[in-house]
């Protein structure tokens, strides 16, 4: 072998060496495991940007931080509901005296119908629509009292307006008495809660100013229509059925003479027992005769 051919042995066995040296070994790592990864079937990239193995570590991208959390609204505000109506104080004694020196100076019908709008001493005040204060001819002879208004007198502010006031409207027909010629009220000027009788506090404060609504019309003949407008203006405990058609007289403050007074059935009770409607016919026809005899 020649000088030159020992020269280009030498050079080829050094280039050989130097691809074989760690500056060329990652290169060929790297390679290698990109070769195993596709054999494997990893080949495509997972992440959002291609991250390179064999930068320094300070090249490598940030990570980024995780999102916030995203900010919900808070829920909207309820409407404000209306405050609720104030209390009235319990009927009572100390209510019942203010009630008859409210009613006592009130001069005329509509100034005591003022009254008793501005009137708080009665709790059924607080929970009905309107005030029902009669309805009729303030100067009729004849003046009727029932119990207390129910839902469509509450909603309308007039007494006797519903089934059982049309009742009462064909009653008075059936003997010649015109609805509109005489006079209809309460005992009670408000509706009570789903329709209960009214209870005894709750009369005895309204009583002062039924009183004075008979004194100013100063009918000639009363009629008190069931059992609760008859114990608050006789004061007789006893059950209707057994006071109606008797007459009696009620002594009321303001006039000099006592009324001639005449307890019937409710036309709501005769609409719940039919049965009723004879004592009811009996009970208007005495009602007639008295009228008719002046």
């Amino acid at each position: 072998m020649g000088p030159a051919q020992v020269t280009d042995r030498r050079a080829n066995a050094q280039n050989l060496a130097a691809a074989r040296t760690p500056r060329y070994a990652g290169a060929m790592d790297a390679l290698e495991a990109l070769r195993l990864q596709i054999e494997w079937g990893a080949d495509e990239a997972l992440a959002d940007l291609p991250l390179d193995r064999l930068a320094a570590p300070d090249a490598r991208p940030a990570r980024q931080p995780p999102a916030a959390p995203p900010v919900v609204p808070p829920p909207p505000a309820s409407p404000s509901l209306p405050a609720p109506r104030p209390a009235r104080p319990p009927a009572g004694p100390a209510q019942v005296r203010r009630a008859q020196e409210i009613a006592a100076a009130c001069a005329t019908l509509d100034a005591l119908r003022a009254a008793l709008a501005a009137f708080d001493g009665c709790p059924l005040a607080a929970t009905a629509t309107n005030l029902v204060f009669n309805d009729g001819n303030p100067e009729s002879d004849l003046m009727l009292v029932g119990e207390a208004p129910g839902a469509e007198e509450d909603r309308a502010g007039r007494p006797f307006i519903g089934a059982a006031g049309q009742l009462l409207d064909r009653m008075l027909a059936s003997i010649g008495i015109d609805r509109t010629r005489c006079l209809v009220t309460n005992t009670v000027f408000w509706r009570p809660p789903g329709n209960r009788t009214p209870t005894e506090a709750e009369t005895q404060v309204c009583l002062p100013f039924l009183h004075r609504q008979i004194a100013l019309v100063r009918p000639r003949h009363l009629v008190l229509l069931g059992g609760p407008a008859a114990r608050a203006l006789t004061g007789n405990s006893a059950g209707i059925t057994r006071i109606r058609g008797k007459w009696t007289r009620v002594q009321v403050p303001g006039l000099e003479t006592a009324i001639p007074t005449l307890p019937m059935l409710h036309p709501a009770y005769l609409l719940r027992s039919p049965g009723s409607k004879r004592d009811a016919w009996a009970d208007l026809r005495a009602l007639r005769r008295s009228i008719d005899a002046g």
